[in-house]
């Protein structure tokens, strides 16, 4: 499973994880899954991210199968005015889900006005 980076060597997979993955696919209206696609993969948003004047946490992981991170964050932080950008090693797309503890805690700071340890 990419998103998580379970199909990488020496990946710990949780079971639990993937059935929630899966179930969570299940629950979605065809409709707005396909939706889903067409404004993540065909839609430009860059007028709208330069139009954003508060601080945002730029949150991607560098093994991201999913969404590459030259394409979202790297482009994404640029454009905005006050983009915080924060890597995660070896993270991938669902790096939210495997790295818990250090993606929570680097919301905490960010939304407290703390520094984000390892962000630009």
């Amino acid at each position: 499973m990419p998103f998580y980076g379970y199909n990488r060597p020496g990946a710990k997979i949780s079971e639990g994880q993937r059935e929630s993955f899966r179930l969570q696919g299940l629950m979605g209206g065809i409709k707005g899954q396909l939706d889903c696609i067409h404004e993540f993969s065909e839609v430009d948003y860059t007028e709208d991210l330069k139009r954003i004047d508060i601080p945002v946490l730029v949150a991607h992981g560098d093994d991201d199968q999913i969404v590459p991170i030259k394409a979202a964050a790297l482009k994404s932080v640029k454009l905005l005015k006050q983009g915080v950008l924060k890597v995660y090693a070896g993270g991938a797309h669902g790096f939210a889900a495997t790295n818990t503890d250090e993606f929570n805690a680097d919301v905490l700071n960010f939304i407290q006005g703390r520094k984000v340890e390892g962000a630009d």
